[in-house]
């Protein structure tokens, strides 16, 4: 008897069709996808809807992609094609900066990331993450960890920069939702805030340290992240 056919874990693990439909490739299926995740979000995305943008039939799709959530893990990895890779070579905390505020920026350009990183099954196995975590690897060898170490550094640093990234995103979409700025919001809330506060001293006296220094949000990034990095560097030392 024939042993059971496993279903593929992943777009990554699933075999690729040597003889692609000319008409259509995953390429242009992968950029239509993010451009429609661009532009209407993620409750959007359907092998439907991704079809009709694309002039071609759900069926023409699955020639490629066998269901959503392997087109999900081809569009997180087509992205995050999109951050800097510093060189080796260079000073590993500079490198590990220039690559966190590029990795924070791609996820402020696609907000639906907030939503489909815990969605992206196996996109460690993607070839730009793949090819991310290589060079990272490599600027924290170069700074002097050694394999095991430069990995969790990588990793908590990465860690990070999604966090509090994504929360960011969230907070943009809704505020891009509602169709006011920043400070629209901030002085509409003003009063709600400031009432919520008055019971507890220590709350009221940090909104009101914040309102008068209006730290902007890359302030609050680059602190965490500064932190993170004196951490590591004691590692060194």
């Amino acid at each position: 008897m024939a042993a059971e056919q496993k279903p593929n874990l992943s777009v990554w693990t699933r075999p690729r069709r040597t003889r692609e439909q000319p008409a259509l490739s995953r390429a242009q299926i992968v950029a239509e996808a993010v451009r429609l995740l661009d532009a209407d979000g993620l409750e959007t995305l359907s092998m439907r809807n991704l079809g009709a943008r694309l002039g071609a039939g759900a069926t023409s799709l699955y020639r490629h992609v066998a269901n959503k959530d392997e087109l999900i893990e081809l569009v997180v990895d087509e992205v995050y094609g999109e951050i800097e890779i510093p060189d080796p070579g260079e000073d590993w905390r500079a490198g590990a900066t220039a690559c966190a505020h590029s990795m924070r920026a791609m996820i402020l350009r696609h907000p639906w990331m907030a939503s489909v990183l815990g969605q992206a099954g196996l996109s460690y196995l993607g070839p730009n993450v793949i090819r991310l975590n290589d060079r990272m690897l490599a600027v924290y060898l170069a700074a002097g960890f050694d394999l095991l170490e430069a990995d969790q550094a990588l990793s908590v640093v990465a860690a990070y920069v999604i966090g509090i990234s994504t929360s960011e995103a969230a907070w943009l979409t809704t505020l891009a939702r509602s169709g006011q700025g920043e400070a629209d919001w901030a002085e509409r809330l003003r009063e709600s805030a400031t009432q919520a506060m008055a019971p507890y001293p220590r709350l009221s006296e940090l909104t009101a340290a914040y309102e008068r220094q209006d730290q902007p949000r890359d302030h609050r990034f680059d602190y965490g992240l500064a932190r993170i990095l004196d951490g590591l560097a004691t590692r060194l030392g």
